[in-house]
């Protein structure tokens, strides 16, 4: 999401004073008659500094995507990263800065016309301390926009053409692996919690049709109401943007989570998303215990066995995608 250079209260009255005074030098070297030249000049003063100042902040709310035209996703997004509610609070309190120093360049420019030439000096200096004072007022909501700016810089760029394939699972069971062996993305790869910290996508094409597979950020057997901002970018991604759901178990348990625990999580994706799902079996190389594991591959329909870490069995995550893509297949347990 592109938001500009978000400028300071002190930046903007500075360019908006220092544009002024080069309208009233200019005022100075023209041809206005000498008694009307006070006036004139301080007229001019005024009107640029408010139109500078309104310039500089309708190109804020201008430039600024508005959220409620973009795609749910991105709505979900902006609001677990930094609260839609308080991004409209702020463009509206830069609305109302617009249009308060509209009023004030009305009610000054007028003043400085029925007021004596000795004294248009100091209707302009009220004006200015006018304008000062909104721009102290919106100072926050002005540093609020220059936070957005910074949350939102890395916002991920989807591809809605595309069919989308979505990673989910628990933190470390080879999510972001299997998106490097699938696609030419480099995610981030550590043995640590929450090693995705935002979401990664990758791309490739087969038989001349686009494909979307997104990592998330790994998630946890908890409810959604408890989850943090991390896990809920991953339940955005699961609820706007899937065509289907890979959901890995870490068949090996050496990323620190029972089998039981992933069966838990990967029931409650089931239950909240009317989503196909193909379930997957990874780090089949470190399976010491067959038979414990048979228990769990029992309670799923043909689930897939594959070492993400060698490439092994990436192919049949493909052929299945390929499937589901040509609509042959319906919705798996």
């Amino acid at each position: 999401m592109f938001i500009p250079t978000v400028p300071t209260p002190d930046e903007i009255l500075d360019k908006s004073f220092r544009r002024a005074k080069k309208a009233a030098d200019k005022v100075r070297t023209s041809k206005v008659p000498r008694y009307q030249m006070a006036k004139k000049t301080e007229e001019a003063r005024i009107k640029t500094a408010c139109q500078v100042t309104k310039d500089t902040l309708n190109n804020l709310l201008d430039k600024t995507p508005q959220v409620e035209q973009m795609h749910m996703f991105y709505q979900d997004y902006i609001d677990v990263m930094v609260g839609v509610d308080e991004l409209k609070k702020s463009l509206g309190a830069l609305n109302w800065a617009v249009g308060i120093i509209s009023k004030i360049e009305n009610e000054y420019v007028f003043k400085v016309r029925r007021s004596k030439s000795e004294n248009a000096a100091n209707v302009r200096r009220s004006a200015f301390g006018r304008i000062a004072s909104v721009m102290r007022q919106i100072k926050d909501e002005l540093d609020f926009l220059d936070f957005v700016k910074g949350k939102l810089r890395n916002m991920p760029t989807i591809d809605f053409e595309a069919f989308t394939l979505v990673i989910a699972g628990f933190p470390n069971v080879g999510k972001s692996t299997l998106l490097r062996q699938i696609t030419p993305a480099e995610p981030k790869v550590a043995n640590y919690p929450f090693t995705t910290h935002g979401i990664q996508i990758g791309h490739f094409e087969k038989r001349w049709k686009k494909y979307q597979i997104i990592d998330t950020p790994g998630l946890l057997d908890r409810p959604i109401r408890d989850m943090n901002n991390i896990e809920l970018r991953a339940m955005v991604a699961l609820e706007h943007l899937a065509d289907v759901i890979l959901y890995i178990f870490d068949a090996s348990e050496t990323s620190g989570y029972p089998l039981d625990a992933q069966m838990r999580l990967y029931e409650e994706i089931k239950h909240v998303f009317d989503t196909p799902i193909i379930s997957v079996f990874n780090k089949m190389d470190l399976v010491e215990n067959n038979k414990y594991l048979d228990e769990y591959i029992s309670k799923l329909d043909e689930p897939l066995m594959i070492s993400a870490s060698e490439g092994s069995g990436v192919d049949l995550i493909i052929e299945e995608l390929e499937e589901f893509n040509g609509g042959k297949k319906g919705n798996k347990n």
